[in-house]
């Protein structure tokens, strides 16, 4: 990931952001410094808050990174795996059915989420929504699939 440019946030920028996360994610951010990472490489922008990579920009606006979502614990858009689920997500898997032990009812397809580990609720990815948040718990079949995860280019991404 290549950098080619950095630069300080206004605050109307920061306002809507800390807004849209509020929203989405039931977090509140308080924070000095918001920065925005653009790459040469990538087809994302990366924000900093206080000089930490915890907002991720994809096609439809801020949300967190792994790294954001175990800072600021949101409460929002959360699906919840088991133990036998933790090494696969980790390692970048879309999530199964069989692995999920709860959902956000509020989730709906096409929604960012965020998977947590359910004995600490630690993140461990970050996914796109193939199915609304209370048709995730089941038998079979992907719900889940995985964008960010722990360990990934943008997990280890350091300014």
């Amino acid at each position: 990931m290549n950098v080619s440019s950095r630069h300080h946030l206004r605050s109307d920028e920061v306002r809507a952001i800390e807004e849209t996360l509020a929203d989405r994610l039931g977090i509140d951010i308080d924070a000095d410094a918001f920065e925005l990472v653009e790459f040469a490489d990538e087809d994302f922008e990366v924000g900093l808050i206080d000089g930490e990579p915890h907002v991720w920009y994809p096609d439809d606006g801020p949300f967190l990174t792994v790294r954001g979502a175990n800072a600021y614990e949101p409460t929002n858009h959360l699906v919840t795996v088991d133990a036998g689920a933790i090494s696969f997500v980790s390692d970048g898997a879309d999530v199964m059915r069989p692995g999920i032990t709860d959902a956000d009812p509020a989730i709906e397809a096409g929604d960012y989420v965020i998977i947590v580990e359910e004995a600490h609720g630690k993140a461990l990815a970050i996914g796109t929504a193939l199915t609304d948040g209370g048709d995730m718990v089941g038998e079979e079949g992907k719900v889940v699939s995985s964008v960010h995860h722990v360990g990934d280019e943008l997990f280890e991404f350091d300014v």
